[in-house]
């Protein structure tokens, strides 16, 4: 992977941590405004913590798109660069396994002529 292409990935991963900072600000003053819209329209039923829960579920599956599974490796952008370059390291095993190799302009089903070996035994001391 040559510099640009780094630079563009960690520019991209960097403009996703802003956006998931982004939603966790709006998520904090939003439901704080809510809370308190609760608080001075109906002190005695609490109805703020079902937008508060809906949105949360939200706000985690961006913290977990963004950062990954906390306390594990699964579903990070650090793995899923690992894997893909394990998949495309076994795709070019595969890919070079499955072509022929020609050695010297010959393909693998030719015969070769081969010189006979010089024999360094006695035939006649063979049982």
């Amino acid at each position: 992977m040559n510099s640009s292409d780094e630079v563009r990935k960690a520019k991209k991963k960097v403009k996703s941590k802003k956006e998931f900072y982004q939603h966790l600000m709006a998520f904090v003053i939003v439901n704080f405004f809510l809370f308190a819209l609760n608080m001075v329209t109906s002190p005695f039923t609490w109805w703020f913590h079902f937008p508060l829960l809906g949105w949360s579920v939200g706000l985690a599956f961006h913290y977990v798109e963004v950062f990954g599974v906390p306390g594990f490796d699964i579903l990070s952008h650090e793995w899923e660069d690992r894997e893909l370059d394990k998949e495309l390291r076994r795709m070019k095993d595969e890919e070079r396994l499955q072509k022929p190799k020609k050695l010297s302009g010959r393909t693998n089903t030719e015969e070769l002529e081969l010189k006979e070996l010089r024999k360094n035994y006695d035939e006649s001391e063979l049982v």
